[in-house]
């Protein structure tokens, strides 16, 4: 048994923060499915940005959108549909044997529109329909101005990652868009035991903003508190998560619980262990999203010392009495975190689509 089935024996997935052409065409992503037990794949704009913009994979697609006429945005979503159908073709069984829980390959929606809720819901449906696969989901990031479309897409019978979440505040907010979306599908007729949902909670980008504030401040303890607050606050979400979603008991009756999914889970800090959010983030009803360099230290490494979630509320509480009492500003760290995540995805896109008119 690997260290990633021990993971899963907590209740982790771990899913592949990865997607291209090349790894669909080369065996890569079939091989890293039978080695390594990986059970599901995210994508973001950086990832189909930095795959379609290098190499030869994409080639002939390309040749053939420019005989067709094609402008960038309808080039680059044609190729990441057809990445996408094809890995959910792969994870197929898995989600089939896994009752819908796993096997799932996510797209996201164009980073450019998340404060208008009527255009994300309006392009969630339509890449819902285009890749046409049960196990897809639609990414829609968790800021305010897509919170409605999260519910219109739950409403619709549509699988959805909530992603871009950065504070607990806001993933209270999530919460509540999904039981909303999940009782509207109800009362619309779907079967809601076919609709899932994950929250992605990213995690290493808050250790990164929160290091470089102590290292401001500079005293000894605030040094010694770097590092600690982007587990303390996965931490908090997950007490969240349980009171709200596995103990509350108001969700419809065969329903599925949106499931905490750890994201930017690979350190940007290369002194820190290289699995320290995967080993300090595992147990039940959660989902791991890592980069493969993550997944193979994970591999080699384990660091596993059993369910780090269920009973840490207390733990993390206090790192985040400390951090405050150092004179970390919370709100405006996830202020800053949620502008900045937006602000990376939509210049991935805009530099993607440059890309891709020059190669047309």
């Amino acid at each position: 048994m690997s260290h990633i089935d021990e993971l899963a024996q907590l209740g982790t997935s771990t899913w592949l923060d990865d997607l291209s052409r090349e790894r669909l065409d080369s065996g890569n992503l079939e091989e890293i499915i039978s080695s390594k037990s990986i059970v599901g794949v995210t994508t973001n704009p950086a990832i189909f940005a930095a795959a379609m913009s290098k190499g030869t994979a994409y080639d002939a697609a390309i040749a053939q959108l420019k005989e067709e006429g094609a402008k960038a945005d309808d080039a680059v979503y044609a190729l990441a549909i057809e990445d996408v159908a094809r890995a959910c073709d792969m994870f197929a069984g898995i989600y089939e044997a896994s009752l819908g829980r796993d096997g799932r390959v996510s797209i996201e929606v164009d980073p450019r529109i998340s404060a208008d809720a009527e255009a994300t819901i309006q392009q969630a449906r339509e890449l819902w329909a285009r890749v046409n696969r049960p196990n897809l989901m639609i990414k829609v990031p968790a800021t305010e101005g897509s919170l409605p479309a999260i519910a219109d897409a739950l409403a619709d019978g549509i699988s959805v990652n909530v992603t871009l979440i950065f504070s607990v505040e806001r993933y209270g907010e999530v919460i509540d868009t999904f039981k909303k979306g999940l009782r509207r599908a109800e009362e619309a007729g779907h079967d809601v035991s076919k609709i899932h949902s994950v929250a992605s909670f990213f995690v290493s980008r808050l250790d990164s903003e929160v290091d470089k504030r102590l290292e401001a401040i500079g005293s000894d303890a605030a040094l010694a508190a770097r590092g600690k607050a982007g587990v303390a606050n996965a931490q908090r979400a997950y007490a969240l998560f349980k009171k709200e979603l596995l103990e509350a008991g108001d969700l419809p009756a065969g329903a599925n619980v949106q499931r905490p999914l750890w994201a930017s889970t690979g350190v940007k800090n290369p002194d820190y262990p290289a699995t320290l959010y995967v080993s300090e983030l595992a147990g039940p009803h959660t989902v791991n999203t890592m980069p493969e360099k993550t997944i193979d230290a994970v591999l080699a490494e384990g660091n596993l010392h059993g369910d780090t979630l269920s009973d840490s509320t207390e733990q993390a509480e206090a790192v985040f009495t400390e951090l405050a009492e150092l004179g970390i500003d919370f709100d405006d760290v996830f202020a800053v975190l949620e502008k900045e995540g937006v602000d990376k995805f939509v210049a991935a896109w805009e530099e993607l689509l440059e890309s891709m008119a020059a190669r047309l």
